[in-house]
């Protein structure tokens, strides 16, 4: 045995970071003989059947500042969201009733919009203009739009489990050419990850999926064994799960290993057809990070600081699968054609 094994295996197993030795790139094991598209269509089916209640996300919550319209566009439709005097959101058409001015260049004034071209005031109660139903969990903020969602509205969207005490989150935002579907068929395929970002993954398997069409949700669920790389040979090994809680909404659970209970839900938001008449969509992803390490509370106190390098994470990261998911789109809807 040389030496560079032997000091691996005697490192304390308990220690969060861990050194590993890995073969190179392109000598790791294969992952398409296990990823077949059946498994991840059928997966991806059984996600599209459940119910949404017609609620979309729309952004991060401290996007929608006190004194300031978050202006949005969600299947084809301009919404603008402010909050009130006391930070209550709401969340109504993105033009003025008058002449269709962009509220989102509005004013807040007393907890309404001020339309900057003629000076009509907006808000709940005011007649010819009429709010939608929205939800503020804390991270994200949600509109409920029954005429695009087409089901049996809900009074709140299905949230999925967070960790409980003390976390830090992070929102990142992206737009691509490509359908919700599409976003969340490239999240039910975690075999990708050490081949397509070597980078952040390494040492993955699937530890478990489902292979039948038919899955009773408590079971619809990939676990997976993963690394993530932090440097060189260095790394954070856990255990993941990822469950789809409603249509649009992947999300990825640690529940082995260091950050045990955090989350990264990632959220597809269809915005409508761009420019060129091809639909846009947008990644939310909020990355929810926790541990029962006594450390984590002191560092929770830096996440101002923190939060834009978990964006940058999750940005990288979705740079390339933004990629995967247009590509998806493309060749599906050139067979469709």
């Amino acid at each position: 045995m040389d030496l560079g094994r032997r000091w691996i295996e005697r490192w304390p197993a308990r220690w969060p970071v861990q050194p590993f030795r890995e073969p190179r790139w392109a000598r790791q094991e294969p992952t398409f003989g296990d990823c077949g598209p059946a498994v991840i269509d059928a997966a991806l089916e059984r996600a599209e059947a459940r119910p949404s209640g017609n609620w979309f996300v729309l952004g991060a919550a401290r996007d929608v500042r006190t004194g300031r319209p978050f202006g949005v566009t969600v299947g084809g439709r301009e919404l603008v969201a402010w909050r009130g005097r006391d930070g209550a959101l709401s969340v109504g058409p993105g033009a003025c009733p008058h002449l269709g001015a962009p509220l989102e260049q509005a004013r807040v004034d007393c907890g309404e919009l001020v339309c900057r071209w003629h000076g009509l005031r907006l808000g709940p109660g005011r007649a010819g203009w009429s709010p939608v139903p929205c939800h503020d969990d804390g991270v994200l903020v949600w509109a409920r739009l029954d005429e695009l969602g087409g089901e049996p509205p809900t009074e709140r969207p299905v949230i999925p489990a967070r960790p409980a005490g003390v976390a830090v989150d992070a929102v990142a935002t992206l737009v691509g050419t490509c359908e919700p579907r599409d976003i969340v068929a490239n999240r039910l395929d975690p075999w990708h990850g050490a081949w397509f970002h070597p980078y952040s993954f390494t040492r993955l398997r699937v530890l478990s999926a489902p292979r039948e069409r038919e899955v009773p949700q408590p079971r619809d669920r990939f676990v997976v064994e993963v690394t993530f790389r932090l440097a060189a040979s260095w790394g954070v090994p856990v255990i993941a799960e990822f469950t789809c809680p409603e249509p649009r909404t992947v999300l990825m659970t640690i529940v082995a290993g260091e950050g045990e209970g955090s989350v990264v839900e990632t959220h597809a938001t269809p915005l409508g057809p761009g420019p060129d008449g091809r639909p846009r969509t947008a990644v939310i992803e909020a990355t929810i990070a926790t541990s029962a390490r006594p450390g984590f509370a002191r560092a929770s106190r830096a996440a101002p600081a923190l939060r834009p390098l978990m964006r940058r994470a999750a940005a990288r990261l979705w740079r390339d699968d933004m990629a995967y998911a247009e590509r998806r789109f493309f060749l599906r809807t050139k067979t469709e054609s």
